[in-house]
């Protein structure tokens, strides 16, 4: 499947969106994650048959959308408002559509947010290595109750300052472990020959990533708790901290339920009960000093508050499907395309 790329204005900015298949195809809106782009969807799409129609969008800050500012207090609405308006943007969809809405990492909780804000438009969720509807750090339990009382250890500040100025710098360099590429191969994917030939595209599609207070990461907010940081106004980090993105009662009380497929693969650093990006976890191995112990501060158990939540989900009245990938790490439909596109056209079958 051959894509193409159009310039849309909605919800008052001009987003840059990748389009596959013929117009009558069945709908698949796919939500890439943080530091990509649509980019990060096209070794996917080259697999996906022309019974689709596919439409991916660079989220704002990402790709060749528009930089607007992301307000971290919304959680991740802005992005999710983004991309609702382009469910009945000419030329796009059929009118009335109702996508599956397939999303990586943050874009897995893109996905959770448009479906509580516009249930009669989804018909399916595809969750690949999803942020727990608890957001990203500074919760310990199931229920995603907090460690301390401003969420600290979550935010702008917990970003790798060497890694964001490489970033700003399109650095494509190998050189240590912070460089973009460096990220890509270690953290992305659990082997970094699945990247093949396509680790200059995506690459590109991670550098294209904007920085800053209002972007990535965001601003960082000073805390009297360890380690020091806490959930500021603005920007990405902060729009995916439990201060502000705590979806999980909604998930579960929405009214429409669609299915959902949540795929992850058991070698993820990123998204894990014990993720090399959680500060609690990462002071526990003893690399960031300070660590107050596991009784104060314990690793979030971000797959566990997952499935937690899809089984009250399914107890609700919903349904769900977990697909664990051995040996596969961050981006399941780069690393076993084969597994995920069965699971989509499965989805997409059962979505209709």
């Amino acid at each position: 499947m051959e894509s193409t790329q159009h310039t849309v204005q909605a919800n008052g900015i001009v987003q840059r969106v990748r389009v596959a298949g013929p117009p009558d195809g069945a709908p698949v809106l796919l939500v890439h994650g943080n530091c990509s782009s649509s980019a990060f969807w096209e070794p996917l799409l080259r697999r996906l048959p022309d019974t689709l129609r596919v439409v991916a969008p660079d989220l704002r800050g990402y790709g060749d959308t528009e930089t607007a500012a992301v307000d971290a207090t919304r959680g991740l609405r802005d992005f999710a408002d983004d991309v609702a308006a382009l469910l009945d943007a000419p030329g796009l969809f059929a009118p009335g559509a109702r996508p599956v809405v397939v999303g990586h990492s943050l874009g897995g909780g893109v996905a959770m947010r448009l479906l509580v804000d516009h249930p009669d438009r989804v018909a399916g969720l595809l969750l690949s290595a999803p942020v727990s509807p608890y957001g990203f750090g500074g919760t310990r339990d199931l229920d995603g109750t907090p460690t301390t009382p401003d969420f600290a250890g979550t935010g702008g500040g917990t970003a790798n300052a060497d890694f964001v100025a490489r970033l700003a710098a399109a650095d494509r360099g190998a050189d240590g472990p912070t460089s973009p590429r460096s990220v890509l191969r270690t953290a992305y994917v659990a082997d970094p020959a699945s990247l093949g030939d396509d680790e200059e595209l995506l690459l590109d599609s991670l550098l294209s990533t904007a920085t800053g207070d209002g972007n990535y990461p965001g601003t960082a907010v000073a805390s009297p708790h360890w380690p020091g940081t806490a959930a500021g106004d603005s920007g990405v980090l902060n729009a995916l901290a439990p201060a502000h993105f705590r979806i999980a009662d909604d998930l579960v009380a929405v009214a429409a339920k669609p299915p959902v497929t949540w795929v992850r693969g058991d070698a993820d650093v990123i998204v894990s009960d014990t993720s090399l990006f959680d500060l609690a976890y990462l002071g526990a191995l003893g690399v960031v000093p300070g660590w107050p112990g596991e009784r104060d501060c314990p690793p979030q158990p971000m797959v566990g508050q997952t499935r937690a939540v899809l089984d009250r989900y399914a107890a609700a009245g919903g349904a769900y499907h977990e697909v664990v990938l051995p040996g596969c790490g961050h981006s399941p439909h780069l690393e076993r395309p084969a597994e995920f596109v069965a699971e989509l056209l499965a989805l997409t079958d059962r979505s209709r």
